[in-house]
């Protein structure tokens, strides 16, 4: 029989596309994967400057020198009061992030969704840098207050924004080659996280005052994320042809509203693979979440390091976590997606207990750091390209915001193991030891999968 001349299209395409992603390098010459990567360098800027290195510590030191916020009755101490922030913002994206991947497959303008919410986290980070100029007589709790508004605002539309992205994975790559594209997005945003980082640093240099150089790094993350999501992924990357959905008779908010929820009670039935996978996800993704965000604050807290050792080590990670990316992409295609992300995921039980017991100088943060950033792209990497795998047609979006929900969305519960050990401790060090059970359980759980 022969084939159709629509598989005969279709599979001339697929061929061309294998031909042109045959190495990391002919991926710059496909424009719609590198415009889809490119989308990774732009809002790298936001995660690296504002979530990894500065907000935290930034925080910490307005309690510091003054008075911490309430939480209820208690008043929070220093170093617990980002991660209760980063609590709060990725709660509300637990209930908000499948909406609006629903949305996105139902009116099938994923790409113009993700742009209004890069936008829209972008300006709102150029408000967390002016906030501090223009609250600078305010009481210190006023200001954290203001500014942590923010963040979990620009934190919010971050994870919207990369729910879509994530969803355009299937459609821009074929199964054969999805650990390497996804680890190419993963390379370029560690290596674009790391440049912008540097010009921070150029600020702490030439400013006077640290609090200006810190509001000044805030606004060069926005403007980052505005400016290379619209030159490049806005230009590039294309709205994908019939991913659009019916509504069958409901309207579109009724529709975006309960199917998540419904899609969600009925996948462990008919996706039984992609809901164990999620388990999974949701547990060991979280400490590594965890880690990213209050690594600034144990570095600054246990070890006493100062702004500028501080940006060079972030500085460090993310282009060692660049090449960590690549080859774990890499090894994803040798050994098998779910064998190299376990692997990952004995080295991050490792960190956390070499933190514990022998973390004690500059000199030994930087050789734990070079694990970490060895490990930090590629298991971020796979897990998103074997989760594709795992992903119905024209639902991509909607699943892929319960992903953005175990990857962003579910992890509050670290930081607020992490806030609440500090809380009733006061010793920094074991709160870092505590993450060690979401890898555990997470590698159990993966293990365990099919």
């Amino acid at each position: 029989m022969n084939p159709s001349p629509g598989s005969s299209k279709k599979d001339a395409k697929r061929r061309s596309q294998n031909r042109v992603q045959d190495s990391y390098f002919a991926l710059f010459k496909d424009r719609q994967v590198f415009g889809w990567a490119m989308y990774d360098w732009a809002n790298s800027a936001f995660s690296t400057i504002v979530v990894s290195a500065l907000l935290g510590p930034y925080l910490s030191s307005l309690a510091g020198a003054g008075q911490g916020p309430f939480l209820f009755s208690l008043r929070l101490k220093p170093d617990s009061i980002y991660p209760f922030f980063v609590s709060i913002s990725v709660l509300i994206q637990l209930f908000v992030l499948p909406v609006i991947g629903t949305m996105g497959d139902i009116l099938g303008r994923k790409k113009a969704l993700m742009m209004g919410f890069a936008v829209s986290g972008g300006i709102l980070t150029c408000l967390l840098g002016a906030g501090g100029i223009f609250l600078q007589g305010a009481p210190s709790s006023s200001k954290i207050m203001c500014l942590g508004i923010i963040f979990v605002l620009a934190n919010l539309f971050f994870g919207a924004s990369i729910t879509l992205y994530n969803s355009f994975l299937p459609d821009i790559s074929s199964p054969a080659l999805r650990d390497r594209v996804s680890s190419f997005g993963w390379a370029l945003g560690y290596v674009g996280g790391g440049l912008a980082l540097a010009l921070c640093m150029a600020f702490f240099f030439f400013l006077g005052k640290k609090e200006a150089a810190i509001q000044a790094s805030f606004v060069l993350a926005g403007l980052w994320w505005l400016f290379f999501s619209i030159l490049f992924t806005w230009r590039l990357l294309k709205e994908q042809e019939g991913g659009k959905r019916p509504l069958l008779g409901r309207n579109l908010f009724q529709k975006g509203f309960k199917e998540p929820f419904l899609t969600l009670f009925a996948m462990r039935r008919k996706r039984p693979d992609a809901w164990r996978f999620l388990v999974a996800y949701f547990f060991y993704n979280d400490g590594v979440q965890t880690v990213i965000a209050i690594a600034s604050i144990f570095a600054v807290s246990v070890l006493k390091v100062d702004s500028m050792t501080l940006l060079g080590l972030i500085l460090f990670i993310q282009f060692v976590a660049a090449f960590g990316a690549a080859f774990f992409g890499w090894l994803g295609e040798r050994m098998g997606t779910k064998k190299a992300i376990l692997l990952s995921l004995l080295v991050w039980m490792a960190i956390i207990v070499l933190a514990f017991f022998s973390l004690s100088d500059v000199r030994g943060l930087f050789a734990l750091a070079f694990l970490i950033a060895t490990v930090l792209g590629g298991t971020q990497a796979l897990s998103r390209s074997m989760f594709s795998m795992l992903v119905p047609c024209t639902r991509e979006a909607e699943y892929f915001g319960f992903y953005e929900v175990s990857e962003k969305g579910s992890s509050w519960l670290g930081p607020l193991v992490f806030g609440l050990v500090v809380e009733l401790t006061g010793d920094t060090r074991a709160a870092m030891l505590s993450i060690g059970v979401f890898f555990l359980v997470g590698f159990w759980v993966l293990l365990n999968h099919e």
